[in-house]
Parts: C-alpha cells; structure tokens; sequence
C-alpha cells in the first residue's frame, strides 16, 4: 500500500466514525433519549438541528485552520472535541445538558466532516487530490451501513448512553491515532506545490465571482434534496402506492448505489471534467423523480438507484468542483463559506420537506425536482477557468 492510499484509508476510517457518530446517530437513540432526558423526541431532532446550524457558522473557521494549521493537526484535535461532546451528551440528564452537547458536536462537525477531510487531501496533494477524495468518500460511503446497526446494537447491550460513550472512546482510541499518523502537513508556502510547478497568481484558475454564488446555490440545493429525502424517502414511496415494505426496501438501495456512483466517478467519469460529472449528478433524482410521478409504484426501485447514484457523485464534486474553478490556494477556507446554504438547508430540509409531505401528498416531488432543475441550470452556466 503506497503512502496516498494509506493515507486515504486512514481519512476515510476516520470520517466513517465522524458520520456514524454524529449524522446517523440521533435515527437510532432519539427515542430513548428523549424519553430519559425528559423532552419530546422532536426537542432531541430540534437539538441536532442547532448542531448542523453551528456546524454551519464555524465552517469557515474550521476550513482557515486547515489552511493556516494544516489537516494533521485540525483532525486530530478535532478527534478530542467529537469524543467530549458524545462523552457529554452521555452525561445529559436534562434539556440543558441535551443542547450543550449538541452544540460541542456541532463545532466538531465543522472541522470533522467531508470539508475538512477534503481540505486536508487538496493540502497534501493539490490539485491532484480528486483521486483521493473519491477514495474517501468511496469508504465513508458506509458509514450509515456501519453505524446505524452497531448503535442499534450498542444501545440493545447498554442503552443508549453506554452507546454514546462508545462512540466516544472510538474517536480517542481509533479515529485519533489514524490522523496522528498522517504525513505531516506541507508548509503553508508549498502547500499547493503537487498542483503545478508553482502557485502564484499568474497560474491559478480565475473562475469569476459570481461563480462562487452558483455554486453555493448547487451546493444548498443538493444538500436540501438529500437530506430531504434521507428523511423522508420511505413516506414519499408509499405516497405513490408502494407497499410499505417494499418502501423500506427501495429505500435501502440508495446506499448501495450511492456507492456505485461513486465507483462510476472513479472509473469512468475520472475521465471526465468534474463539472460535467457534476452536471450527470444533478439529473439523477430529478429524472428519478419525474419517473415515480409519471408511472407510480413500479418506478419506485429506478427512483431510490437514480436518486442515489446521483447523490453519491455530488458529494465528490462538492470537494472537487472548487478545487477546479478556484484552485487550491484558499481552499478550506473557501470550502467552509461555499458549504454554508448546504449546512443550513440540511438543518431545514426534514421539517420544510415533512410540511410538504404533509400538505400535497406525493407532488411534494415537486419541490425536490425544481432544486434539483435549478442546480442543473447553474451548473450549466458555470465554465470551467483556464489557468
């Protein structure tokens, strides 16, 4: 195993139990937390909500460290806040103590997910990483695979704050040591070295501001409709007269293929400009969708794969499209303000997509293609700088 691949390997390990711990968490134990905390079991999705929002707020931040201080440090450190802020929520025993849990998990979101992950491979390796943030994401791609059966199964051994625990020790014991073993970071100077012989002003890629707006739009957009749908999707099977356990089954094939889109990036559309990939993702739940519309039920498997697919490919391009229009010179910083709309519409989409769901029934579809059409245009519009 050559040095990238270890050091993929040890990002995406390390970010699977970040997802797993955090993002996939609260699916499992929301109930029984609630339940002993003494809050409602939507006070328990509300508190996650105010996470994803000061995950939001603090990406910025989180990316100039990467920047300034290098990916080694900033995840490593980063392994300390995830562990006392599940070690915390282990502790909660009330409201109070519910919320500031959360909220330390939020700030370790901001500097523990995808962005920062990413940020750290465009540091290491510049504009050479795309290779590398496939291969993360291609492993972190299981993380709810992994995660919501080993919490499930925490929780059945010792509730769920022996499972919060749990997770806890893992970020000391596994996800720590993996980035501690990271090579060390380039100097900030050389740090965009691997992209060409020099980085300077001259050879950087000049894409034009309002090109950072449409993709934050992007950005926003896809993270509405996925988080949307991570939420929903079952319902809006059944809503088109899919049987309820054939939901659940469609349902589950969106992480097989998101994987398989991502294979398909890494084969394939590596060939591929990432703008285009991107442009081949943002069809996917919309052409999904409108199959489940147009046929019913008998669409319902092609909408979870095409949904999925696409899915899996975006969260590629949300690495490598700005690695592409604006290089690797400022790159977590950049990162951190462009994923901004995606945090926030993440914090919203389960709510605002419930109260569509709620009041149209199936058209709610409706809502999810739009953003989905919308993110094709801008992306349409976007051309990639030369340097």
């Amino acid at each position: 195993m050559n040095e990238r691949t270890a050091t993929v390997a040890r990002i995406g390990t390390a970010v699977t139990i970040a997802y797993a711990s955090t993002y996939y968490l609260p699916a499992i134990v929301a109930p029984a937390m609630a339940a002993d905390t003494g809050v409602a079991t939507t006070t328990v999705f509300l508190a996650f909500s105010a996470a994803l929002t000061v995950a939001a707020l603090a990406g910025p931040m989180a990316g100039r460290l990467v920047d300034r201080r290098g990916g080694r440090r900033v995840l490593a450190g980063n392994s300390l806040v995830f562990a006392a802020g599940l070690g915390g929520l282990a502790l909660a025993q009330g409201p109070v103590g519910l919320f500031a849990a959360w909220l330390v998990i939020g700030l370790a979101m901001a500097a523990g997910l995808y962005e920062s992950a990413f940020s750290t491979l465009v540091r290491l390796y510049g504009s050479q990483a795309r290779p590398a943030i496939t291969g993360v994401t291609l492993i972190a791609g299981f993380a709810s695979t992994v995660g919501w059966p080993l919490t499930a199964w925490l929780q059945a051994a010792g509730g769920w704050r022996s499972a919060c625990a749990a997770w806890a020790a893992l970020h000391l014991c596994i996800a720590l040591p993996l980035y501690l073993s990271l090579p060390r970071d380039p100097a900030p100077a050389a740090a965009a070295i691997p992209a060409a012989a020099a980085d300077t002003p001259a050879t950087r890629p000049r894409a034009p501001a309002s090109a950072a707006w449409l993709l934050a739009f992007v950005f926003g957009a896809s993270w509405f409709v996925s988080t949307a749908m991570a939420a929903h999707l079952p319902r809006v099977l059944q809503s088109g007269g899919v049987t309820l356990a054939a939901a659940v089954g469609f349902a589950a094939l969106v992480g097989p293929a998101q994987v398989a889109g991502r294979l398909l990036e890494y084969g394939l559309l590596r060939r591929w400009s990432p703008l285009a990939s991107a442009r081949l993702a943002s069809l996917g739940h919309l052409v999904g969708a409108c199959a489940f519309l147009a046929v019913g039920a008998p669409a319902g498997a092609a909408f979870a794969l095409l949904h999925g697919a696409g899915n899996g490919i975006m969260t590629i391009a949300n690495g490598t499209l700005p690695l592409l229009l604006f290089g690797p010179h400022g790159y977590g910083e950049r990162q951190g303000l462009l994923m901004m709309p995606a945090r926030f519409a993440q914090a919203l989409a389960p709510f605002a997509f419930g109260l569509a769901l709620d009041a149209w029934g199936m058209p709610a579809l409706v809502l999810s293609m739009a953003l989905g059409a919308a993110s094709f245009a801008a992306l349409a519009a976007l051309r990639a700088p030369r340097a």
